[in-house]
Parts: C-alpha cells; structure tokens; sequence
C-alpha cells in the first residue's frame, strides 16, 4: 500500500461529512480515540517509498475515508483529514493535485459535495422539462446539484424552510417547498438526507415508472413501480478529483460554505454539524505547527 503524509499549511482547510451523534453506532464499532474527516485540502509534507505521482510541496485535495471505517467499501483511506497531520494512500482517483485557480477552502468542501453531484446527474438522465424534487436541497450536495439541474432543464421542486426558499431558487429550484409538502407525479426525486428505510411517502411522490435516487444508508428497498436505487460512487465511475476540479474550474460545480471554524473550534464544528441546521457545509481551517 502506498501513502503519503499531507501537512496542513496556514492556509489550508477540511471539510467533515459525517457527525458524531452515533447514528450508525450499531453497524460500526467505532474504537476511540478517533480521527474523523473525509475531505481536505493541504500541502504535501513527505512521500512513502514508491510515490512518484506527488512531491513534497504538492498543494492537493481529495476525499479519503478514515481506515477504520474501510468496511464502507471506499478504495481511498486514511487516518482522518480533521488533523494537523494526516496520511492518505497515493494511488487512487479520489486525490489529485489543487489547481492554483481552485481556492483552498472550495477544494476542501468539494470533495465529497463535487463526488456525489457527479454521480446524481449521471445516473439521473436528466432531461428538459423534467419534474425533479430535491430533498436535502439546502445542504451541502443538494446546494451544489441544483444549479446542475436547472441547468440541464429540469423543472426543480426543492425542499426549505421558509427562511430558505430565496435561497434555492436563487440556485435553480422553480418551486420552494416544505419539508412535509411534497408534490404528487414527480419524475425524478433525489434524496440527500432521510434514512434510506424512511423513504415511503417521498416514494409515493414519484409517478409510476419514474426514479428516486438516494445517497443515504441504508441501501433504500427496491419498489415494483419506482425505479429506487442508493447512488454511491465508491470507485470513481462517474470521475475522481481531477473531474471534480476540471468542473469546479469550469464554473459548474461550486460548495456552498455555511460556516468556517478555527482549529481551536474543532469539537464546535463537529457538534454543530450534527445538531444545527445549515444552508452547505462546515469547513475547519487547520494551522500546522511548523
């Protein structure tokens, strides 16, 4: 296996995508202490024996999943981006180098926002006209996907609160709706954020023969009427994180950042991220040592 040390610089930041409020304590054992933190931006401060596609000094990004969790099926570990210093493995498409024009804070809240959307539009097929209905549409993945679907012509019904609905229409939704509101007939409704065992009456929204994508464990039920499928792109399918920054750069894919903490803050944003309601995602800047 081979791996590299990434050192977080001033500059540098992370971005968490999963809380601490023990939601899937009965599937992971979970041994402390623990490192928690998929996606990064930092500088490269060593390389294992055989690295060749980084040197030190690279500036890179990416998603890696901490290796206690390496059962979740991801082909891209390491101890845990939410540090001063973290290892990551060098050979995979989930890392890449940071492009000057990409700033650090947006590569290190792209990661996992700018994985997923990719996925979601390439499994949806989206075409114009189409009824789309985006639970989940204020945080981090569903602020990054609509402007992806008005784009693509879909007609965007999203879920807000009332102090939200300017907010996703400003990123492409026709329709702000609430969170126990949905629209009957929809073509397509995409999931961000209910469980994927509760997903009955947002089912129940989709025509016959229509689709509901999931990003959400567990794996949804497969319905007789409903195309329902989970989308989770653990081998780079749909691209890695040269994609994602060739998107970013080409203005189709940005992260909405909701708030911004200092190192100092860590646990604060841990809890926040888990417990408070948020329009994107929650960046940490890292200062090293040296």
């Amino acid at each position: 296996m081979v791996r590299f040390n990434a050192q977080s610089t001033m500059k540098a930041v992370v971005a968490h995508r999963y809380g601490p409020a023990g939601d899937f304590r009965d599937a992971i054992d979970l041994p402390f202490p623990h490192v928690p933190g998929n996606d990064f931006a930092g500088t490269v401060s060593d390389v294992g024996e055989g690295v060749t596609r980084y040197a030190v000094g690279d500036e890179i990004f990416g998603f890696a999943t901490p290796r206690v969790l390496r059962h979740m099926g991801s082909s891209s570990l390491s101890t845990g981006a939410l540090a001063e210093y973290a290892v990551f493995e060098a050979e995979t498409p989930f890392l890449a180098r940071r492009p000057d024009a990409l700033d650090v804070e947006q590569a290190a809240a792209l990661p996992t926002v700018g994985l997923t959307a990719r996925a979601l539009m390439a499994s949806a097929e989206v075409k114009p006209e189409m009824r789309v209905l985006v639970v989940g549409a204020t945080g981090g993945v569903g602020t990054a996907v609509l402007p992806l679907l008005a784009q693509a012509g879909a007609h965007v019904v999203a879920t807000a609160r009332d102090a939200d609905a300017d907010l996703v229409r400003s990123l492409g939704a026709a329709e702000a709706v609430g969170y126990d509101d949905y629209p009957e007939g929809v073509d397509l409704a995409l999931n961000l954020v209910l469980p994927g065992d509760r997903l009955e009456r947002l089912v129940a929204a989709v025509r016959p023969g229509g689709t509901l994508l999931s990003i959400t464990f567990p794996p949804p039920a497969p319905h007789d009427q409903v195309d329902v499928r989970l989308v989770l792109d653990m081998e780079a399918r749909y691209g890695g994180m040269a994609e994602v920054a060739a998107d970013a750069l080409a203005g189709q894919l940005r992260a909405r950042i909701a708030a911004r903490y200092e190192f100092a803050d860590a646990v604060r944003a841990l809890a926040d991220f888990a417990g408070r309601h948020k329009t994107g995602k929650l960046v940490v800047r890292v200062r090293s040592r040296t």
